[in-house]
């Protein structure tokens, strides 16, 4: 049963808008891919969601093309694909990161 503290704070609050994981390509022609990601995720954003586009983040300090980097990024990505609602697949390829972080969503 619900206090009634709880009842007004579920009145006065909104509901919580669910985190998209935004998957796309990131290698090849990158900045590209970076401004895709962006489109991707300013769509998640018109729809009311928040999006979460980690590899336009993490390569803002990571090397891609350092090994150690990108599977640190990598791993770093699945951790915030954790807590997000969906995993969105983006664009027309599906790259070997791609395919990691889909398998992951699957299998949670």
């Amino acid at each position: 049963m619900k206090s009634r503290s709880d009842e007004v704070r579920a009145v006065g609050r909104p509901p919580p808008k669910p985190l998209i994981y935004i998957c796309s390509p990131l290698k090849g022609d990158i900045k590209r891919n970076i401004e895709k990601a962006n489109y991707y995720a300013r769509y998640a954003y018109s729809q009311g969601y928040i999006p979460l586009a980690p590899h336009t983040i993490f390569t803002q300090f990571l090397d891609d093309k350092n090994p150690k980097e990108r599977k640190d990024g990598m791993a770093m990505g699945l951790e915030l694909l954790e807590h997000c609602a969906e995993l969105w697949v983006c664009g027309t390829t599906v790259s070997k990161g791609m395919r990691t972080e889909i398998n992951y969503a699957r299998k949670k």
